[in-house]
């Protein structure tokens, strides 16, 4: 398999010189662990504080992350990336809320963003967010089978409306829509719905996407178990695949609670996991659809040669290939100017509510070994080439 991801020029053919500089910057602040834990205390403590932090925030890593604060201001990104033939998924971004309220609007906004994926080519899937339709603390008790008070099985029959409202209405529009994984203690609880909807709405193809995190060493066991179910019950299985992004808090959890954490006891461990739950579904894909989110390159290259050991076409539309907004545009960029399908997550949300989505980001740059001195070496080596070229 040729090696295309070291193409600085494609993958950032969109940048200018001063959006190049920019994301160096960032990257070089992303880079100290130090940095990062002090940013983000003063962050969080400016924002509750109601300090006029906003405008540095927007300009500086909100707009290399997040494609706007509305659906309409990602419209100029959307565009500008399907140009390359990078598609988006437009991913409302807001977190943690609490109130019922919230949640309608969360549940107006991605039916809004289904809409947009009806009426755009360059916008093949919508997302949301389990706990952006409800309660953690309610996903959990869900899945820990405890019973729920009157209140609650009433709060928890709305969770499963909103669920339902929006894939009926995916499939009514032929738009494949994505389900994030969250923290394994409400993920079980959210696997049925999902599964449900799965059933309800996969009949003629996968339209309902669920998201296994595989930095959790039970997750390929859950695959295949469910594999026996879509056979039995006779619905296809849409399947995002992550390594994970709640890694430090998963296990500080158990340790806390005494448990066995969830998590892979190394990164080799994860990337075998990955790779396992890959393989296992590209042999199984004329009954699944695969949306591998990955910033991996090694992941990226086995994909692509299961692809062509199965005489699969790059552009085959039950194989799409995944990435964040803001991260890994050599994957991105010289996939998709190879011809396979990919589609950016662009999140959006107002600048306060996102600030949750833009500290995980920056703990996983710098958590991640070598995530951010690979982006560094890579936009280091186009301002060079840049350079030269003047």
């Amino acid at each position: 398999m040729d090696k295309i991801f070291n193409n600085t020029e494609v993958a950032f053919s969109l940048k200018t010189d001063t959006e190049l500089d920019r994301a160096y910057f960032l990257f070089k602040m992303i880079a100290s662990e130090p940095l990062v834990r002090i940013g983000t205390a003063v962050t969080n403590f400016a924002i509750k504080a109601h300090l006029p932090v906003e405008g540095l925030i927007r300009a500086t890593v909100f707009d290399h992350f997040c494609g706007g604060t509305t659906e309409v201001d990602c419209l100029s990104v959307v565009d500008k990336m399907y140009t390359k033939g990078v598609s988006s998924v437009l991913d409302y971004s807001v977190e943690g809320k609490e109130e019922e309220a919230q949640f309608d609007a969360a549940l107006n906004m991605t039916l809004k963003t289904v809409d947009f994926a009806k009426e755009r080519q360059a916008i093949p899937f919508a997302v949301f967010k389990p706990t952006g339709l409800g309660r953690i603390a309610l996903y959990e008790k869900v899945g820990l089978k405890h019973p729920l008070t009157a209140n609650e099985q009433s709060e928890w029959n709305r969770v499963c409306e909103r669920f339902d409202i929006i894939c009926k209405t995916a499939h009514a529009k032929d738009v494949a829509l994505l389900i994030d994984a969250e923290e394994s203690w409400m993920q079980d609880a959210a696997d049925d719905l999902v599964e449900e909807m799965m059933r309800r709405y996969n009949k003629e193809k996968a339209i309902v996407f669920n998201t296994l995190q595989m930095y959790r060493w039970d997750r390929l066991d859950y695959l295949k178990q469910l594999h026996q179910r879509a056979q039995a019950d006779g619905f296809y299985i849409g399947m995002k695949l992550v390594r994970g992004a709640y890694m430090e808090k998963e296990n500080d959890r158990a340790q806390q609670m005494g448990q066995q954490s969830p998590i892979c006891p190394s990164k080799a461990a994860t990337d075998d996991n990955y790779n396992a739950a890959v393989d296992y579904m590209m042999e199984h894909i004329d009954r699944m659809a695969i949306f591998a989110g990955t910033h991996n390159e090694e992941s990226s290259y086995k994909l692509m040669e299961m692809m062509a050991a199965r005489g699969l076409a790059k552009s085959d539309s039950r194989i799409w290939f995944g990435q964040l907004y803001g991260m890994s545009d050599n994957i991105s960029y010289n996939l998709a100017a190879h011809g396979y399908n990919v589609a950016k997550y662009l999140p959006f949300g107002p600048v306060r509510d996102v600030m949750p989505y833009l500290i995980r980001r920056a703990e996983e740059n710098t958590s991640v070994a070598g995530q951010t001195s690979r982006e560094l070496n890579l936009l280091k080596t186009e301002r060079q080439r840049r350079k030269l070229d003047k």
